[in-house]
């Protein structure tokens, strides 16, 4: 991941000092199990928590040994003089990799899952701020009927809610490491070692692997990061739409210093909701992949690995960097009222369709009589530029029907958010 993107707490999480560190804790802990089960001589875990392996010196070897983990193999047992033997004893290489980075892939999770926290206490604060404020609802881009802004927040906080606690879940599903060998099948080490060695990484022990851990695992949690980058983004692109000249009831900020563009000083662009939303289009697109990497050759081949070093990286410095990056929006959002009340009042109150509709009908007019004079008068009133409630009152068919202060109900803004709930 290019360094734009990337957060500070993640970068120290996925970086490949860390990945090190923490194939050392692996063998560290498969190590002193071993010594216990008198697998091993007592004395290499000990060494073992002492070690620092440089990245630098495994690129060296690797060079040569065109294999990571033999590499880092090699670099520690330079470290461990005679008791360098008993390195690795009874594992293959992905014992080491897929239990570690069950172990890296938590930690991010745990970053990620603490900002959602505070996104989600965000969008609740704004939520009650705005529950009485009204917002002309759009369908289709057009006017529809009114909302509150507090009520369309809410619905925001409701998804990045969901979002929280599918990648809880996820979280769950990813929690499984293994120790079972070459193809699977506890050739070298027992499952009662794995059940040991689990227990004290915290992790459970995979039911039934092959020499990988299954990647549908893998596959889930990424699909689930990717459903809350799209929540995300239609945030982010609600914001884009609301601030647009014409409608004008939001704005993201606008720092002090900043310039609209090169050309045009007047303008305030929403670029980062722009860039929030060009980043989730790549969070996207690394699904696809994710799902590619489950159909794996027999026990297992190396199509997987080339991929994963690139997607999840890159996912999950994306997800963390768009949630940071909409916390700032949101907790600096500029927000109109005075604008949505223009808004609701340039609808020509056509909004009232529905309701006088009904009302005709439940005076006792034909629906289809009663949808063709409404759809009537709202055209009217938008070609005329007339108020839909002028044009009801002075209708006599429509004043045959339904009196005057019912008219008046109906045409009643707060009369629509009325049963609104937000807590």
């Amino acid at each position: 991941m290019i360094k734009r993107y990337q957060t500070k707490e993640l970068a120290s999480v996925l970086s490949e000092e860390y990945k090190l560190k923490k194939w050392l804790l692996v063998e560290s802990v498969v190590a002193g199990v071993e010594e216990e089960a008198r697998i091993i001589p007592k004395g290499l875990s000990k060494l073992l928590s002492k070690v620092v392996v440089k990245p630098e010196r495994v690129h060296e070897i690797e060079k040569v040994t065109n294999h990571d983990v033999i590499a880092f193999l090699e670099a520690t047992r330079e470290k461990l003089g005679e008791e360098g033997k008993w390195l690795h004893f009874g594992l293959t290489s992905y014992d080491l990799v897929d239990t570690a980075y069950v172990l890296i892939i938590r930690e991010a999770l745990d970053i990620i899952l603490r900002d959602m926290r505070k996104f989600l206490t965000l969008l609740k604060k704004l939520s009650l701020q705005y529950k009485h404020t009204p917002q002309m609802g759009r369908t289709h881009g057009m006017f529809a009927q009114p909302i509150t802004f507090g009520y369309k927040v809410a619905s925001w906080h409701e998804e990045v809610l969901r979002n929280f606690n599918r990648l809880c879940i996820a979280k769950e599903e990813i929690s499984y490491g293994k120790l079972s060998g070459a193809v699977g099948s506890y050739t070298m080490l027992s499952p009662t070692v794995e059940r040991k060695v689990m227990k004290r990484l915290q992790l459970r022990p995979e039911p039934v692997s092959t020499q990988v851990l299954p990647r549908d695992r893998f596959a889930f949690l990424l699909s689930v990061l990717v459903l809350y980058a799209c929540g995300i983004e239609r945030i982010a692109t609600e914001i884009r739409n609301l601030s647009r000249s014409e409608i004008g009831e939001l704005l993201e900020p606008f720092t002090k210093g900043q310039k609209g563009s090169s050309a045009m000083p007047h303008k305030k662009n929403p670029i980062t909701c722009e860039r929030v939303c060009g980043l989730a289009r790549v969070i996207r697109g690394y699904v696809h992949s994710a799902y590619e990497n489950i159909n794996l050759w027999h026990e297992r081949d190396i199509t997987n690995s080339s991929v994963e070093r690139i997607i999840f990286p890159d996912t999950f410095h994306l997800v963390h960097y768009i949630t940071q990056k909409m916390i700032w929006v949101l907790k600096n959002l500029r927000v109109y009222p005075e604008r949505m009340l223009e808004n609701i009042k340039n609808s020509l109150s056509v909004y009232a369709s529905q309701p006088l509709m009904n009302a005709l009908i439940d005076k006792g007019m034909d629906r289809t009589e009663a949808y063709g004079l409404v759809q009537g008068l709202s055209f009217r009133a938008v070609e005329e530029k007339r108020d839909l409630k002028e044009l009801a009152i002075k209708d006599k068919t429509v004043t045959q029907c339904i009196t005057k202060k019912e008219i008046e109900r109906i045409f009643d803004v707060q009369w629509y958010v009325r049963n609104i709930e937000i807590k």
